[in-house]
């Protein structure tokens, strides 16, 4: 038997107080993975419950975490997991990693380690650094021995719903302005629900969508505004109502997060405010690019700055099309597969083979 077509685990949390961009980066790579005929196992601790729901409609296996990543006995635990599923690989990500947590976990399982990352805010003694956002660069994170970097616009995640629309979106849609408000899977601050009631505000926009989870934390007052918005503004959440919608809108509203990449793909223009450091670093990186406008943080922007940026670029169409232009050379949506390609190399490479076989080392 093969013994590097071992299964892959994921150890990833979605909570309301952490967002759930750890999970739903792995959710892409695991699709990328079941490509290649390759078993997934999310070893995760989910708030909401139903999300197992969500990670077993991709024909993942959900094991139940009992703690949070990098709680304590956590590591113990995830060691556990990896020894009884005989797993080949793990991938990491989540904001409780830490620097011995990892190298422990590389050392007790003999697995490869995958690891998402875009804060380099620690040292990472792992076989594969995965930052799937433009910022930081390879200098700024620390690395050990044998670490195959793959980082920027090569590496993003993109899923397949982004993938499909972006041949059908090879012109700019026609008249009446459309807005596309996707703030991403981190949300601490609800600023989803005060950005929707900003856009509704502007007169210019004929229909305002708002592609959100259903289990955000404010998917009830969401509803309750599109109710009220008289059919201007509405709330989707599944792939098929995102489908259509991609092809139609002008410009989309994000945070600099993982979706800001995918909606590059597409050739969407973007204005980005960001709530996080590590998303302000993607969203002025990707305005150095020329991909989005990069506004500022949450805090900084209100409503009269979002909405002349909106009239600057809805009077200026050439700067859309630059953008969508940049965008979609930049993005090509082959992000995951990029991935899955990399760590099979370094799977079947001899050393990893005679690891997992238990074969000594040539003389």
């Amino acid at each position: 038997m093969d013994a590097s077509r071992g299964p892959i685990l994921f150890r990833c949390d979605g909570t309301v107080a952490l967002g759930w961009e750890a999970l739903y980066q792995c959710l892409s790579l695991a699709a990328a993975l079941q490509r290649r005929r390759r078993g997934t196992h999310f070893f995760s601790y989910l708030e909401p419950l139903s999300l197992a729901t969500t990670i077993q409609r991709g024909n993942n296996e959900w094991h139940a975490a009992e703690q949070p990543l990098g709680a304590d006995r956590d590591l113990e635990a995830t060691i556990a997991k990896a020894r009884s599923l005989g797993a080949a690989a793990i991938v990491v990500a989540g904001a409780g990693m830490t620097r011995d947590y990892l190298m422990h976990l590389r050392q007790e399982t003999g697995a490869l380690i995958l690891v998402f990352d875009s804060t380099a805010a620690i040292e990472l003694p792992v076989d594969i650094l995965v930052n799937p956002l433009l910022a930081p660069g390879k200098k700024a994170f620390r690395i050990g021995p044998g670490c195959q970097r793959l980082l920027g616009a090569r590496f993003a995640l993109c899923r397949g719903v982004f993938r499909r629309q972006r041949a059908l979106r090879a012109t700019e849609p026609p008249l009446p302005f459309r807005a596309l408000l996707a703030w991403g899977d981190h949300d601490a601050s609800d600023e989803v629900l005060r950005r929707a009631q900003q856009l509704l505000a502007i007169d210019r926009l004929a229909k305002v969508s708002v592609a959100t989870r259903s289990h955000h934390p404010c998917y009830d007052a969401l509803r309750e505004l599109a109710e009220q918005s008289h059919g201007r503004l509405e709330v989707i959440t599944e792939n098929k109502e995102l489908l259509t919608r991609l092809v139609r809108v002008h410009f989309a509203l994000t945070a600099g997060d993982a979706w800001a990449p995918e909606l590059c793909v597409v050739g969407i223009p973007q204005l980005i405010i960001s709530t996080t450091p590590r998303h302000a670093l993607n969203g002025r990186k990707m305005d150095e690019e020329g991909v989005a406008t990069y506004l500022g943080g949450a805090s900084e922007v209100g409503a009269e700055q979002l909405q002349a940026a909106i009239d600057v670029l809805l009077e200026d169409p050439m700067e859309r099309k630059g953008m969508t232009r940049c965008a979609r050379n930049m993005f090509d949506g082959r992000g995951p597969d990029r991935i899955v390609n990399g760590l099979e190399i370094l799977l079947h490479s001899p050393a990893r083979r005679r690891a997992a076989l238990r074969l000594p080392a040539a003389a």
